[in-house]
C-alpha cells in the first residue's frame, strides 16, 4: 500500500477515534500542510466516509476551519461480545457510536459453540435488517472471553465453559452469510485498546486493563502497542499465581491463580453465599451488603481486595504502567475494595514503579470490550479506506 493510501487511513483513524476535527487540527496531528488535508478529505468525502461542515460556533478573526466528521450513520460494523453469562450484538458506526444493540442470556451450559453462533447470527441479521437505507456494513468484530488465535478467530481455550479449539470466527462468518470475515480477539486485549483510544487510558500508552467476568482477564499495552506474545496469548494475568500455599482451585487446573482468588466464585464463597445465586447480580449483592455494613460481606470484599492488590502490585513491578484500569465486574469489586488494593500496592510494589501508576475505573464501563470488537471490524477500512469504500 502506498504512502497516499496510508495517509488516507491515518486521517480516517484520527476522525474515527477522536470524533469531528478541524482541518487545522488534522494537519497538526498528521504533520502535514492544510492543502494535503484538504485533498485527503476530499477523497474520503467522495468515498462516503466523512463529511465536512462548518463548526457551530467560531471565535477570532478569519475564516473558520471546516470540521471533518465521520459518516457514522452510513458506515458501520457489526460487533459481538461473548461473555460467560450474556451475548451482546451491536451495530457500531464509524467514530464509535453504538447505533443499535441486542442482548440475550448465555446459560452456563458447557461447550456451546453452535448455540452461541446461532444466537449471535440471529441477532446480527436483526441488526442488518434494521439498518437505514444507504448504510453499509464494512466489517465484523467479536470479543470472546478466552484465549483466541488472532489470525483465524479460533478459541484455543475458554476455561469457564470448556471451549478448546473451537472455530468461532469461521463458524460465525458462515452463519452470518455477509461475505465478511469475522475478526475475533480476547475480551481484555480489546478492552485495553478501547480504553486507550476512548476511555480511561487516553494519553497513557503504557497501561494495564483488568477485566472481570466470572474470572479475570488482562490486556497490556506497551508504548501504545498490545503485548500479544508469540502466539497472541499474552497477558493472561488471571492465571498469574498469587497464592501458592493454600490457593483456591482454578478452572484452568491450577490453584491460587489471581482469578481463583478474586473472581466471582471466590467472592461468593468468602461471603458464604451458597444458595445457588451466581452472576453479576449476585456479586453486586455482596458488594451492596458490604457497603451497608454486613460484616461477613465486608470481610469477603476485603479478602478479595487483598488478593487483587497483590496481583496489581506484581503487574506494576513487572510493567511499570502509567495506569491500571479496572473493567467489567472488577469496576464494582475495585470500588468496594479500593483501600485493600491500595494497601497491598503500597506494601509490595516498588516505590519507583508505583509512584506514577494511577488506578482508574473503566471509562467505557460495560461497553469497553464491545467497542474493542468494533474496532477489529473497522481495522481493514482504517488500514486502506478506498477498497472498502468502493465495495
Amino acid at each position: 500500500m502506498g504512502r497516499h493510501r496510508s495517509s488516507l487511513g491515518t486521517l480516517l483513524h484520527h476522525v474515527h477515534v477522536s470524533g469531528p476535527l478541524t482541518r487545522a487540527a488534522l494537519a497538526e496531528r498528521m504533520g502535514v500542510n492544510r492543502s494535503t488535508v484538504l485533498a485527503l478529505t476530499a477523497e474520503l468525502v467522495a468515498a462516503g466516509l466523512v463529511r465536512e461542515e462548518h463548526p457551530a460556533a467560531t471565535t477570532g478573526a478569519g475564516r473558520p476551519s471546516l470540521l471533518v466528521r465521520p459518516e457514522s450513520e452510513r458506515v458501520c460494523v457489526l460487533a459481538f461480545d461473548v461473555a460467560v453469562d450474556r451475548l451482546i450484538a451491536a451495530r457500531v458506526g464509524l467514530g464509535g457510536p453504538i447505533l443499535d444493540r441486542r442482548e440475550t442470556v448465555r446459560p452456563r451450559a458447557g461447550a456451546d459453540l453452535a448455540t452461541v453462533v446461532g444466537n449471535l447470527a440471529a441477532l446480527g441479521r436483526e441488526l442488518i435488517d434494521a439498518m437505514p437505507p444507504g448504510a453499509t456494513c464494512v466489517g465484523v468484530g467479536a470479543s470472546y472471553c478466552g484465549m483466541v488465535r488472532p489470525r483465524d478467530g479460533m478459541v484455543r481455550y475458554g476455561p469457564a465453559l470448556g471451549w478448546v479449539d473451537q472455530a468461532f470466527g469461521a463458524e460465525l462468518a458462515q452463519a452470518l452469510g455477509l461475505g465478511l470475515r469475522v475478526a475475533v480477539g480476547n475480551e481484555a486485549h480489546l478492552g485495553a485498546r478501547a480504553e486507550y483510544e476512548r476511555g480511561a487510558g487516553v494519553g497513557s500508552p503504557d497501561l494495564i486493563y483488568l477485566h472481570g467476568d466470572v474470572g479475570v482477564g488482562g490486556g497490556i499495552l506497551v508504548g501504545g502497542k498490545p503485548l500479544g506474545g508469540e502466539g497472541g496469548y499474552a497477558a493472561e494475568v488471571g492465571h498469574m499465581l498469587v497464592n501458592p500455599v493454600d490457593g483456591r482451585p482454578c478452572l484452568c487446573g491450577s490453584a491460587g491463580c489471581l482469578e481463583a482468588e478474586t473472581g466471582e466464585y471466590a467472592l461468593l464463597a468468602a461471603a458464604g453465599r451458597s444458595d445457588g445465586q451466581i452472576g453479576r447480580d449476585a456479586v453486586r449483592a455482596v458488594l451492596r451488603d458490604a457497603a451497608a455494613g454486613d460484616p461477613v460481606a465486608a470481610a469477603a470484599v476485603a479478602e478479595i481486595g487483598d488478593w487483587l492488590g497483590i496481583g496489581v502490585a506484581n503487574l506494576i513491578n513487572l510493567f511499570n504502567p502509567g495506569v491500571v484500569i479496572f473493567g467489567g465486574m472488577l469496576r464494582d469489586v475495585y470500588s468496594g475494595a479500593a483501600p485493600q488494593v491500595a494497601a497491598r500496592i503500597a506494601e509490595h510494589a516498588m516505590p519507583v514503579s508505583r509512584e506514577r501508576a494511577k488506578l482508574r475505573l473503566s471509562g467505557l464501563a460495560d461497553d469497553a470490550t464491545l467497542l474493542g470488537a468494533a474496532d477489529l471490524g473497522f481495522a481493514a477500512l482504517l488500514a486502506d479506506p478506498l477498497p472498502a469504500a468502493a465495495s
